[in-house]
């Protein structure tokens, strides 16, 4: 953590990675289609005053893994489930039917405003459950049929 002295806070969240170029609106119907496959985000973010792009884009903040599972793996992303452990107590266990928006409907609004490219990843969000770590803590991240990933939290030096 570079920021040791600032609530830092965890947030699985399932990442979209984009497959095909997305050039102008697309439906929401249609929006699967761009994207290659999935994978488990952490991100983390710096709670203050600062701008959220700058809160949420730190070195070492939006971690990513273990890997990218296709599309074809994954029927319905929405009906996955989510966990989250803190030194082994969970504290996130939620739905990505839970969300506001689902990965078609972030993928069609972020058409309107901007083309998306192969490699692009979206990090869909998490619907309850952030909290704070500090160094030393021990983050599992998992995702039903994506996977799971170990980070151990330490402090910027």
């Amino acid at each position: 953590m570079r920021f040791p002295g600032r609530r830092t806070d965890y947030e699985v969240e399932a990442v979209v990675v984009i497959g095909e170029v997305v050039r102008g609106p697309v439906s929401a119907s249609d929006a699967l289609k761009y994207v290659a496959g999935y994978s488990v985000g952490l991100d983390i973010t710096l709670r203050g005053p600062e701008e959220r792009s700058q809160r949420k884009s730190i070195d070492s903040y939006s971690v990513l893994g273990p890997w990218l599972v296709t599309v074809d793996e994954v029927p319905d992303l929405s009906l996955l489930k989510m966990r989250l452990s803190v030194n082994g107590d969970e504290r996130q266990s939620v739905s990505l039917s839970d969300m506001l928006f689902n990965a078609a409907e972030q993928i069609a609004y972020a058409s309107q405003f901007y083309s998306l490219y192969p490699g692009d990843m979206i990090y869909t969000g998490t619907p309850s459950g952030v909290g704070p770590i500090r160094g030393g803590d021990v983050i599992r991240a998992e995702i039903e049929l994506i996977g799971a990933m170990e980070v151990k939290v330490r402090n910027y030096s």
